[in-house]
């Protein structure tokens, strides 16, 4: 069959309109950076800024070490620090706007490192480590470069019972105020908690550390610390108004919540604590401070909280389907709320071998899978960060 050259014409016309939209459809926008560490070194993801779908973006970096488990990001986006428990170090990168990591300068801890996070001035980073003891340390902190220890504090439980100074504590979470005055530090007491092991202690066997940051860094006991929390942390984290604090805990299947006082002291929250899924593993709150996302490690799912502004109760969050559960790839440890628009969350998923993405609805707290999640990643991803991408605001609010 012939065609006219104007019927050729306008096939042309509307093949190349439809190739357009397909390629428009196809670009990513990208709002974040996503930093995905695992057994292969740190990877880079785009995150679209519409459908909050990740994918690859620079090429995988070496973690600096072997092991890494947990990272932190400085506040203005320019700094990022991995924690490498297998070679007892920690490295700091350089952040470019373009997403490249840059490996810059490290520091050797005197035992494995578990968590880490920066303060808001980004004058101090704070590393909690060890496997069968507990020692918070504070580095200072120069234009993102690591220096020397500010302030190191064992963490024993011989203030609360001279017959409890010996025992095992191991540290699982570490957080820091936004107004940069008060750091927590969570831990269980392996002497008391040791499932299919013998127990040599009658202690409470999960607890939460609080110091003040006076001049120079150094750290000082709150008032009443340590306190209660629970059998096992397993990870902290404070709203962006330093009014509520919240952990979870893996034994129990509970949020614990506290209120902060001042002198940064912690007072439980009366209606408390909370439910969530089985084995909660990580924690975090969204930019605005309205939400709190857990994720749960034996379930494969995350839970979703409201907070309520006056008391800071959790509330869970109730999904169009009736259920507040949302299905992640297997055994989730690590969680974030992106901080460009606040508007998705992900979750590493250690056996899944990828990150499960979820649209949050900021109206209500609820949430739902991202397209074509979960995403690969590299072998047993254990934590994320993220950082805006180019001049996009962050979200937060003043509850």
């Amino acid at each position: 069959m012939k065609f006219s050259k104007l019927s050729q014409l306008f096939l042309v016309s509307i093949i190349g309109l439809v190739v357009a939209s397909l390629l428009t459809a196809c670009q990513i926008v990208t709002i974040d950076y996503l930093f995905v560490a695992s057994s292969t070194g740190i990877a880079t993801f785009d995150v679209d800024s519409e459908s909050g779908a990740i994918r690859t973006g620079q090429p995988t970096v070496p973690a600096g070490g072997t092991n890494p488990v947990a990272m932190a990001v400085s506040s203005d986006y320019a700094n990022l620090y991995v924690a490498n428990e297998g070679s007892n170090s920690v490295v700091h990168f350089s952040i470019a706007g373009n997403g490249v990591l840059t490996n810059k300068d490290n520091v050797t801890t005197a035992t494995p490192p578990v968590a880490l996070t920066v303060n808001t001035a980004t004058s101090y980073l704070y590393v909690v480590s060890g496997t069968n003891s507990a020692t918070l340390t504070a580095y200072s902190l120069s234009s993102g470069a690591i220096g020397s220890a500010a302030s190191t504090v064992p963490l024993t439980l011989g203030s609360v019972s001279a017959s409890f100074a010996g025992d095992t504590l191991v540290p699982t979470g570490v957080n820091v105020l936004a107004n940069g005055g008060g750091v927590f530090v969570t831990a269980y007491d392996q002497s008391a908690y040791n499932p299919g092991g013998s127990v040599s202690s009658t202690a409470n066997p999960g607890w939460i550390f609080g110091f003040t940051v006076g001049s120079g860094g150094a750290l000082t006991p709150a008032a009443g610390s340590p306190w209660k929390a629970g059998i096992k942390p397993t990870a902290i984290a404070s709203d962006p108004t330093d009014r509520f604090v919240y952990v979870t805990d893996f034994a129990s299947n509970e949020m614990i919540g506290y209120g902060v006082q001042s002198g940064d002291v912690l007072d439980f929250m009366v209606n408390g604590p909370f439910k969530t899924g089985n084995e909660p593993s990580a924690i975090a709150i969204d930019p605005r401070g309205l939400y709190i996302y857990v994720a749960n490690s034996l379930d494969s799912s995350v839970s979703s909280y409201v907070i309520s502004l006056s008391t800071g109760t959790p509330s869970a969050a109730v999904n169009t389907t009736g259920s507040s559960i949302n299905a992640t790839d297997t055994q989730p440890d690590a969680i974030l709320v992106e901080p460009a628009l606040g508007r998705f969350v992900y979750t590493a998923n250690h056996l899944g071998n990828s990150v499960s993405g979820f649209l949050l609805n900021s109206t209500t707290g609820t949430i739902k899978g991202t397209l074509s999640a979960p995403y690969p990643t590299g072998d047993a991803p254990t934590a994320l960060a993220s950082v805006p991408h180019g001049n996009h605001s962050t979200q937060s609010v003043t509850p």
